[in-house]
């Protein structure tokens, strides 16, 4: 039999300090698989009857399975199996080597669908709503990803490992079916469908959705919106009551209940709101039966379920596959004579199949949904995507003078809590004593130094010969906004850096660009912070409207040199003068292009 594994790394849904179900598994006793509508129910009778046995079940559900358990459920025609499952006589401990893999692997990733066919999409959801045919569609497209080198053997782990650590925590799953199924999938899903055990079964359907802040206190104020957030709370609530009455089918009376709603989880690049639905299970009930009644899973559809399935078949062109399906482990419980099941909604999941990669994006689209908002939703979703598919390290950029280097302590704060972020591995010292090295190997003249490091923690540093600021820079006004404005590599300071490669001037003697977001606010310029008199009081934008924190500009809001204000691109007639701040050039006078 061709060789499959897989590997199942799950957060214990019922309590959050318990030990992760961590097990990787080896080549299966027995692979199931069904093709046609039909099959699917006796598939998921054997699992069950396979775990009731001793045996550990790994495997999905594509989201077009759905008409095995409704025939009113429309989906579009299937690109592969409908249900694949590997039966494996034991769980083997989970690789320690794999979690600790920092290999990368270079994925390029192109959108399928444009922000004219988005918009085209929403209204159509939106005039469907205000007929009162349904109240909210969950619109999705997928990502496509091509290598940008020669994959070698392994190159699939080692995007999995990259995307664990962009992702971590929640309901992550790796599958190689070994050309028996969809190829190899990599979900780091945070999403639990639901977890059934001793009798007890729970849902914790995921909606609600906002940006992280750029620092702990706007983070926290992120949140604290998020749950007070009318929009998010009715999207939230709307997926809620479809999933009490889908567990309501297979519940003992009275027994379901909501013990929590409205809580949000931090994610490393997004706030989600989820709540739970608990129910407990009426005898005799199957596994079979529980998918009958909860499945596809509503917050990834939207309600009412059917009218919004239709929608959803209209609205995209390809099968969704295993995304917004299913993933899961059904294994023996302690007494040997039952089972536990624990599945995932297979978002942020990546399917790796023929040489090409593929990964779903979508949200809840209701009545009063903004397509910028939800726009730009879809681009704070996938930057998990984006900090695993390509490698970086983390940046400072320090002046080193006469063997002195300038502002040392905020770059190494900053590094840190960069570090922090990323998951990347710290130490102060180490990174210091590289610095240390650095400046005693340069102890005269003015140096731009480059501190680098690495996900392993390893810093490095360069030092390149600077001619000391000029008394004034021209710079020129971007001619479209920046629309990562609010994505982690623009928070933090990255190697990544292409968002604003594509802004480098290319008119001689051009220094910079100044940057504004898709609100039309002013945000930085691509190597540093900007400042502009107004009033005859110089200001600098503040971190909510996307820009990285500078060293240099923190050091002129503490000396009192400047303060935060919001400028939009109305307000730049009103500017009196410009300036270009950071810690490596200090205050430099403006000369704007094309501004005036």
């Amino acid at each position: 039999m061709t060789h499959i594994s897989a590997r199942i790394d799950f957060s214990d849904p019922q309590d959050s300090a318990a030990p992760r179900l961590r097990h990787a598994f080896g080549a299966p006793r027995a692979v199931l698989v069904a093709h046609e509508v039909a099959e699917v129910r006796p598939l998921l009778d054997a699992v069950q009857a396979a775990a009731r046995q001793g045996s550990w079940c790994v495997g999905y559900l594509r989201y077009e399975a759905a008409p095995a358990f409704d025939a009113a459920l429309a989906v579009q025609a299937p690109a592969g199996p409908l249900a694949w499952f590997a039966v494996h006589d034991d769980a083997l401990p989970w690789p320690e080597d794999a979690s600790a893999s920092t290999e990368t692997a270079r994925v390029r990733w192109l959108e399928t669908c444009p922000r004219p066919a988005f918009d085209a999409a929403l209204q159509q959801i939106q005039r469907a709503i205000a007929a009162g045919e349904l109240y909210q569609v969950n619109f999705t497209a997928p990502l496509l990803g091509a290598w940008q080198e020669t994959p070698e053997e392994g190159a699939a782990q080692a995007l999995f490992a990259a995307l664990q650590r962009a992702q971590p925590g929640g309901y992550a799953a790796f599958i190689d079916t070994g050309g028996t199924g969809d190829g190899q999938l990599l979900s780091v899903s945070p999403e639990l469908f639901f977890d059934w055990r001793d009798g007890q079964i729970l849902a914790r359907p995921m909606k609600g959705t906002a940006a992280r802040g750029a620092t702990p206190g706007m983070d926290a104020a992120q949140s604290a919106a998020l749950r007070a957030s009318p929009k998010e709370r009715a999207e939230n609530v709307m997926i809620v009551d479809l999933l009490r009455n889908d567990i309501s089918r297979i519940a003992e009376p009275f027994s379901v209940r909501v013990p929590r709603l409205f809580h949000t989880e931090a994610l490393p690049s997004v706030w989600q709101m989820t709540s739970d639905v608990q129910a407990s299970v009426r005898a005799g009930t199957t596994l079979a039966d529980v998918f009958a009644a909860l499945f596809p899973c509503g917050s990834i559809t939207g309600a009412p379920k059917v009218r919004a399935m239709q929608m959803i078949r209209q609205l995209e062109a390809a099968p969704r596959g295993v995304y917004c399906g299913a993933i899961g482990v059904v294994r023996p419980d302690k007494s040997g004579h039952g089972i536990n099941a624990t599945f995932n909604v297979p978002i942020r999941t990546v399917t790796v199949q023929a040489g090409g990669l593929r990964c779903g994006i979508g949200s809840g689209i209701t009545s009063d949904a903004a397509p910028d908002a939800e726009w730009q939703e879809w681009r704070q979703k996938r930057q998990f995507l984006e900090r695993a598919s390509m490698p970086f390290d983390l940046l400072e950029t320090l002046a080193l003078e006469g063997g002195q280097l300038r502002h040392a302590a905020g770059h190494l704060q900053r590094l840190a809590g960069a570090a922090a972020h990323f998951g990347y591995a710290w130490d102060a010292a180490k990174v210091q004593n590289c610095l240390h090295e650095l400046a005693q190997a340069h102890p005269q003249g003015l140096w731009r130094v480059r501190l680098l490091l690495d996900a392993q923690g390893k810093p490095r540093a360069e030092a390149f010969a600077m001619e000391p600021s000029p008394a004034q820079v021209r710079l020129q006004l971007a001619g479209r906004p920046l629309e990562e404005t609010h994505g982690e590599f623009v928070r933090f300071k990255t190697t990544q850096r292409a968002h604003y490669d594509a802004f480098t001037p290319t008119e001689p003697g051009v220094f910079d660009t100044v940057l504004y977001n898709a609100e039309g606010e002013i945000t930085e310029c691509t190597r540093g912070n900007v400042a502009l008199l107004i009033n005859g009081r110089w200001v600098t934008p503040p971190l909510a409207c996307g820009l990285l924190p500078g060293v240099g500009r923190a050091l002129a809001l503490r000396e009192g040199r400047l303060a935060e204000a919001v400028v939009r691109l109305q307000d730049l007639p009103r500017v009196q003068g410009w300036a270009f701040v950071n810690s490596l050039r200090g205050w430099i006078g403006v000369e704007m292009v094309g501004v005036g």
